[in-house]
């Protein structure tokens, strides 16, 4: 439970735990884009993410930062050929909210 909050109740004030809430709230659906880069994990081994589209092209920085907000995706590991890129994986989130797309 966290703090005790008080709630004024006629008047009175009366003391009361409020429940925990989860740390991640998810209030958003994932984009198209957002898709179509964590249905590609679903076929690779350990969940990989790719860091390129089918047409060669680098995945926008955004859709990853975006899924990775989310717990969509993961780091997995530094690429140590190009640092700058980030290796992800798909979480079980994602792959629950791919379920329910």
């Amino acid at each position: 439970m966290n703090k005790i909050s008080r709630i004024f109740n006629g008047g009175n004030t009366v003391n009361t735990k409020l429940p925990d809430m989860p740390k991640r709230i998810l209030v958003s659906r994932p984009t198209n884009e957002q898709v179509k880069w964590l249905q590609r994990g679903l076929d690779q081994a350990g969940s990989k993410l790719p860091l390129f589209d089918d047409n060669g092209q680098k995945i926008s920085a955004r859709t990853i930062n975006a899924c990775l907000k989310q717990g969509w995706a993961e780091p997995w590991f530094n690429n140590p050929i190009k640092p700058d890129w980030l290796v992800c994986k798909l979480t079980k989130e994602g792959k629950r909210v791919l379920d329910h797309k």
